[in-house]
């Protein structure tokens, strides 16, 4: 089970994404399911007046690309997806490579041109019409991760890859921080020494970071997060208290940590109490859980046995 979700924030279109994101990875072959888990969505009319205008809207949407869990939302123009946070896909064939690169370029733009690199035969990065980005490569090798998470350190937070996914390795369990490559003395105005690129482990899920000190017009934004299913309360404590930094970006159990990465930390018994099929006491749990920053399962409980 994927414990670590990404999750992408979009204006007001989630299911026209996630439509298109299935149909383009089912083209791939042997690479794991692509489908739509779940799409719960806002009620009609909605309970409280900041809702208002979201009736029908996607609250949240569970869906698989190539095996990979991803939750998607619609939450309006407040947050944009940047290449910050981008995700590799590993293709085993060019002919696969290059469906998908058409695909998912259509409407949108291409970062790095998809042709021949020293690291890679043939890889691509583009940004598609969703604003989501994708680094293509062929990686002909068997994988076991076909979509990887990948982090980029720019502006104020470039030379920061290697304490902040040190600092995620020693909170999450299963973790590891795998090969590095670093910049030379030769690569300003990346700074001797820092993250090239670097892969590491989370909760058995492959992820890869690197630094770049070249002028950026982008930084990581609460439009891409990554979702935590926590076991109980100790362990929502546990990772909250270390990760977050930034108290006017927590609510509803998301939080943003020193590097500008947002993650939400939420305890299983949250979704578990709100898919109670009684509206009365699912909408208890949503009110009480609307007015947390950090989600209290004790809390939560109270409000449903009300």
């Amino acid at each position: 089970m994927q414990k670590i979700v990404p999750c992408l924030w979009f204006n007001n279109n989630t299911e026209e994404a996630i439509n298109f994101y299935i149909s383009a990875f089912s083209k791939l072959s042997n690479v794991g399911d692509s489908q739509i888990i779940s799409i719960d969505r806002y009620p009609d009319p909605v309970p409280l007046d900041f809702m208002k205008g979201m009736e029908g809207k996607v609250i949240t949407a569970i869906f698989e690309v190539a095996g990979f869990r991803f939750m998607a939302l619609d939450g309006g123009p407040q947050f944009n997806i940047t290449p910050a946070i981008s995700f590799f896909i590993n293709c085993h064939s060019e002919s696969e490579l290059d469906t998908l690169w058409e695909t998912l370029l259509e409407g949108g733009t291409a970062l790095m041109p998809l042709g021949s690199y020293p690291f890679s035969e043939k890889y691509g990065w583009l940004q598609d019409k969703f604003g989501v980005s994708w680094q293509i490569i062929l990686e002909e090798a068997p994988t076991e991760q076909t979509i990887v998470p990948s982090l980029m350190f720019v502006g104020e937070q470039a030379g920061n890859a290697e304490e902040a996914i040190n600092l995620y390795a020693d909170l999450l369990n299963n973790a590891r921080v795998g090969d590095i490559m670093r910049y030379g003395a030769e690569q300003a105005p990346d700074e001797e020494g820092t993250v090239m690129f670097a892969e590491f482990f989370l909760e058995n899920q492959k992820f890869t970071a690197m630094d770049s000190a070249h002028e950026h017009n982008f930084n990581f934004t609460e439009a891409v997060s990554f979702y935590v299913e926590c076991a109980d309360q100790a362990e929502v404590n546990r990772l909250w208290d270390a990760l977050t930094a930034v108290p006017e970006s927590e609510q509803c159990g998301w939080l943003k940590d020193k590097y500008g990465v947002s993650w939400q930390i939420i305890p299983i018994q949250l979704g578990q109490l709100m898919s109670d099929p009684d509206p009365v006491k699912s909408r208890q749990v949503m009110d009480a859980m609307l007015q947390m920053k950090k989600i209290d399962v004790a809390q939560l409980q109270a409000a449903y046995d009300a």
